[in-house]
């Protein structure tokens, strides 16, 4: 990442990481390894850790591992630099920080909490018996794989029809063609009718594998579709749902906890509705009481 590239991003993150780094601070691992010094005071491996935490993202994964750590050490650099700038001017000291650093330590704690909840709920039982229960109520769905052109008129869908009819291949027509620039040379791939336009998808079931359709109008155009293959869509491998299934497991420990401790906590909100003064009635209810009395 360039030097102007790292000036954009301090804004943004050197508050964050001088603020958690204070909050660590008392308790400095002796083990730490030392990569870099601002007027004698440590840059170390957790601190580049921590960094790649909060910025890591904005790097490209081809960006070189050695490139990588070099950058973010330079990055730490110069948020010490301004850090100490700042200590100099006693900003640590004023009202605004306290608050900021404040907020700062209770998201910290929250994702302290989040993250036990996560281990403890995330475990290979859990995993299991909630992807067994997810395929015990799978019902199969077919899936499609089409091919389409689609263009602007009918009669420019009929002329495309007619060169395919008359033998050339269904690709090489929609690349010269179809305004689809989505679609390489008009492959849709594997579907369900559900990811299609109501229009299209009732002329894809109707295809048996290998026959062409009419042309089709719908909302983006005129289609001319071809039905490759069908088949029943297989519930996905455990494998491929671990990360939905960590989220749901995750979220629902989340949910849970949360709703535990409302029950048992006093929480007070100035914009809650106010209940109504004692004696007061709405104009319907009242109706409904003397209609009662009547």
């Amino acid at each position: 990442m360039t030097e102007s590239g790292w000036n954009a991003l301090l804004p943004r993150f050197a508050f964050t990481i001088f603020a958690l780094g204070l909050c660590l601070a008392a308790a400095p691992d002796a083990s730490a390894k030392v990569l870099a010094k601002v007027n004698g005071v440590e840059i170390t491996d957790e601190d580049l850790k921590l960094a790649d935490e909060y910025i890591g993202s904005n790097f490209s994964r081809q960006v070189d591992p050695k490139a990588r750590e070099s950058a973010l050490i330079e990055f730490l650099v110069s948020q010490q630099l301004l850090v100490q700038e700042a200590q100099a001017e006693k900003l640590a000291e004023t009202p605004d920080f306290m608050k900021r650093l404040a907020y700062l330590r209770d998201m910290a704690l929250m994702q302290a909490m989040l993250g036990k909840l996560s281990k403890e709920a995330i475990t290979d039982a859990a995993v299991k018996k909630t992807y067994e229960d997810a395929a015990k109520d799978y019902k199969p769905v077919d899936e499609y794989h089409a091919l389409h052109l689609v263009v602007s008129t009918e009669d420019q869908a009929k002329e495309a029809l007619k060169r395919i009819k008359a033998g050339e291949d269904f690709g090489k027509v929609a690349a010269e063609v179809s305004k689809d620039p989505g679609a390489k040379n008009g492959d849709l791939g594997w579907r369900v009718k559900e990811e299609w336009l109501p229009e299209f998808a009732e002329q894809v079931v109707k295809l048996s594998p290998g026959q062409v359709s009419d042309p089709v109008k719908t909302q983006v155009g005129w289609h001319v579709i071809k039905l490759v293959e069908k088949r029943p869509r297989k519930f996905p491998s455990q494998q491929e749902l671990q990360g939905d299934i960590s989220r749901y497991l995750s979220e629902t420990a989340r949910r849970s906890l949360l709703e535990r401790l409302k029950q048992t906590a006093q929480i007070e909100r100035a914009d809650a509705p106010q209940p109504p003064a004692a004696g007061t009635q709405k104009p319907d209810e009242k109706t409904k009481v003397d209609d009662k009395k009547k």
